[in-house]
């Protein structure tokens, strides 16, 4: 936890005017670093389901999108794919199937047990980057 000792009255105001001015960038530095950690394992597990013949295509596909903010003022982003492969199957479809399996192929789940596994540690990577950026800005005195 960050730690902020100050002289007077006027240098906190400061301070904390600063810290509200930049409470967007910090939250949405914090959002991409708890995402990677996310999308990166999603990666691993895909890459340890598909065949040996797998194109990467479907792995290279993968990505975090831009962010958004909502309509009661919460920044998002999503984790997903995009895109089509040379065949003109759609990458999501291509996924989903691997996850939920289809009438021809068994489920072979690697999103949800990823999301699942890097939860905790998506958080202590956001929470670490805030503290960070928040004694930047406060000025780490």
């Amino acid at each position: 936890m960050a730690t902020i000792s100050f002289k007077d009255g006027s240098e906190y105001a400061l301070k904390l005017s600063r810290l509200g001015s930049g409470s967007d960038v910090v939250a949405k530095k914090a959002i991409y670093k708890g995402a990677k950690v996310v999308a990166d394992k999603i990666r691993a597990n895909l890459e340890a389901v598909v065949s040996a013949d797998a194109t990467g295509e479907l792995a290279a596909s993968l990505g975090v999108t831009p962010m958004k903010q909502d309509s009661d003022g919460n920044w998002n982003v999503k984790i997903g794919f995009d895109g089509y492969d040379k065949s003109g199957v759609p990458n999501q479809l291509k996924a989903r199937v691997l996850e939920s399996g289809s009438s021809k192929q068994p489920k072979r789940p690697f999103v949800r047990p990823a999301v699942n596994s890097t939860k905790a540690k998506a958080l202590d990577e956001m929470k670490k980057t805030i503290d960070e950026e928040t004694q930047k800005i406060m000025g780490g005195n």
